[in-house]
């Protein structure tokens, strides 16, 4: 059973999320294209055992983005604020690109401890000497064919509310030195033909992280469920068991 939530974070903030699934909880952050682009990642979970929520990020989807909300920290407080009202813990927390930014901070935020395994997918959010993040080719807001799994190329506005969070550089000088924060166990997914963010850059990741496996999924782009799912949920499901 799928159950679509209107959560009120505070004044003029409320959260769109989709809570499906019983077991085990899941909070699953979607990247730049969007929550349909994670729809086959949820499905493989609620599959699996797991209780899966699927939050838009503010500002997507038609959704609204308070001026105030303009800083990746500041979207994971949102994301605490969630997981303290519904009352999870023991949280895996799985995020994609930009949402394994968003991923990392609430991690690194989380003083009640709610949050027991951490999930990177092609994330973003370091600054890593020598690596940069290369944005699609042809530029954004020519979309491609949209379809069932998300295929589609974010929209041009995307990239205007995705650069309101992110910045323009895309990534957070001072995070590097931050990721020894994160004391839960890791995993670090990453597509080997990447071309926004090459394998080396997820590699270090890993290396920052105290409890991190880096896997490399060979065949795999920057969202690897779409070219090689069954390596991902195979290597996802290694991890989560």
């Amino acid at each position: 059973m799928t159950t679509m939530h209107t959560v009120g974070i505070r004044p003029g903030l409320e959260l769109r999320v989709r809570d499906a699934g019983q077991g085990p909880a899941v909070l699953l952050l979607h990247g730049a294209p969007g929550p349909a682009s994670v729809t086959p990642l949820a499905h493989h979970l609620i599959s699996t055992g797991h209780r899966v929520l699927s939050p838009t990020h503010p500002g997507w989807d038609f959704t609204t983005r308070p001026e105030d909300l303009d800083s990746v920290a500041a979207l994971a407080r949102v994301y605490h604020e969630l997981l303290a009202q519904f009352g999870l813990r023991d949280v895996t927390v799985i995020g994609t690109s930009f949402g394994g930014w968003a991923a990392v901070e609430l991690v690194l935020a989380d003083q009640e401890k709610r949050i027991s395994k951490l999930v990177l997918m092609n994330a973003i959010g370091p600054e890593i000497p020598g690596h940069s993040v290369t944005l699609p080719s042809p530029p954004p807001g020519t979309p491609g064919p949209a379809g069932a799994e998300g295929r589609s190329d974010p929209p041009a506005h995307l990239f205007t509310t995705l650069h309101a969070y992110t910045g323009p550089a895309m990534n957070d000088p001072g995070l590097l030195t931050r990721l020894p924060g994160v004391q839960c166990p890791a995993l670090v997914l990453w597509g080997s033909e990447d071309t926004v963010i090459i394998p080396g850059f997820g590699r270090a990741y890993a290396a920052a992280l105290p409890h991190a496996e880096f896997v490399l999924i060979p065949g795999g782009g920057h969202l690897p469920i779409r070219e090689q799912a069954p390596a991902v949920f195979a290597a996802l499901d290694t991890f989560l068991s």
